[in-house]
């Protein structure tokens, strides 16, 4: 179905344009026997960034195209209708690069064409074996020994770990709470830096999902990123962002499965018509697509805050909240819509709905969205 957007600049509509174009060439024809065979795209992600489809949001001198967020969330978006795997990739990607770009030395950001490109793939290393949500606690070390950081210490979760070729580390360089904590950007080069077997994944099979060990890893002291002790307004300030990512790619996840469960009912026969006039299966699908426009537009108005220089923190919390709870029900809503049919890996409905559940844990669980909107009403 095509979606009805509102785009700021003419330019927007030839990036969309040019989105669709490679979703439905790149993307569409690969995903079944890339998650079959659980391989990561790599190529397809390269393609998409010599397109300049991951520096959207990024200054122009960096390489980036110095797009609007609200731009960037809808290519996020349209890459989630065809591959959630590699719009994943693509927020993941964006959110790895945020670090150096919005806190870095220029010497630092003289890596940023290459990262925005494409050509270096990156992964953001917060969360740990103990310390998922409470990131505040998280004990990997990072000691100064003349001019470098020998860090030690276990990430879990990590995307992209077994692939990529820089790591955001987010490392304990000072005492306990959110003050110790600082930024390291490494090379997947560095010795001590260990990927370890990737997780066997409900959905998302394409997506390289596994622990980081460090081992006496010496990274050196000029890829501190922000100073010592900001590691955690960094991180907290590149999941405002990140979250956004996932809002939109929950949105093209519950327009993919949501298109396909309306195909469906307009062709299945049942009783001499087609199921899609029975009032009682007519109305879920009405739900489904009002609960989508209602993400989208959620999604799409804390984006234009981040773009105003405004607040928008708690915003994309609810964005966030709302749109990957959405793309559960919508998804689960599929199969049923589809049947015995929606069961069966023949139909893509039953690969939507194992994905979706995954929106609603990445970049901070459901349940923490919502600590931070209540305790947000709480201080009033």
């Amino acid at each position: 179905m095509t979606v009805d957007r509102i785009l700021p600049t003419d330019e927007a509509h030839d990036l969309l344009e040019l989105a669709t174009e490679l979703a439905d060439r790149e993307l569409a024809p690969k995903v079944t026997e890339y998650e079959q065979r659980a391989e990561f795209p790599r190529e397809v992600l390269r393609t998409l960034g010599r397109a300049g489809l991951l520096g959207l949001p990024y200054a122009e001198e960096h390489g980036g195209a110095a797009q609007p967020y609200e731009v960037y969330l809808q290519v996020l978006e349209i890459l989630a209708s065809r591959w959630l795997a590699v719009a994943e990739a693509v927020s993941v990607h964006t959110l790895s690069c945020y670090p150096v770009a919005a806190f870095g030395t220029d010497e630092q950001r003289k890596l940023l064409p290459d990262m925005i490109g494409g050509e270096l793939l990156g992964a953001y290393c917060l969360s740990e074996p103990q310390g998922g949500s409470d990131a505040a606690a998280l004990t990997t070390k990072a000691v100064r020994a003349g001019d470098e950081y020998v860090v030690t210490g276990t990430k879990a979760w990590i995307t992209h770990a077994q692939v990529a070729d820089f790591y955001n580390i987010f490392c304990r360089t000072g005492g306990p709470g959110p003050r110790g904590i600082s930024c390291l950007l490494a090379d997947r080069t560095t010795a001590g830096i260990a990927p370890q077997v990737a997780e066997r994944t409900m959905g998302l099979r394409s997506s390289p999902v596994a622990q980081l060990v460090f081992d006496d890893a010496r990274v050196p002291a000029d890829r501190l990123v922000g100073g010592e002790g900001n590691g955690f307004t960094i991180a907290m300030s590149a999941l405002d962002s990140g979250r956004l990512g996932i809002a939109a790619c929950a949105v093209g996840l519950a327009q993919a499965a949501l298109d396909y469960a309306v195909d469906y009912a307009r062709q299945r026969q049942q009783f001499g018509r087609s199921i899609i006039d029975f009032q009682g299966l007519g109305f879920i699908l009405a739900d489904l697509a009002t609960q989508i426009s209602a993400a989208r537009a959620l999604t799409l108005a804390a984006a234009r805050l981040r773009d105003a220089g405004r607040p928008y923190s708690i915003e994309a919390a609810k964005a966030k909240l709302f749109a990957t709870d959405m793309a559960m029900r919508v998804t689960t809503d599929a199969v049923q819509v589809l049947g015995g049919a929606g069961y069966v890996a023949d139909h893509p409905v039953e690969r939507y709905m194992r994905e979706a559940k995954v929106l609603q844990i990445v970049e901070g669980t459901n349940q923490i969205q919502r600590l931070v909107i209540s305790r947000s009403l709480a201080k009033g």
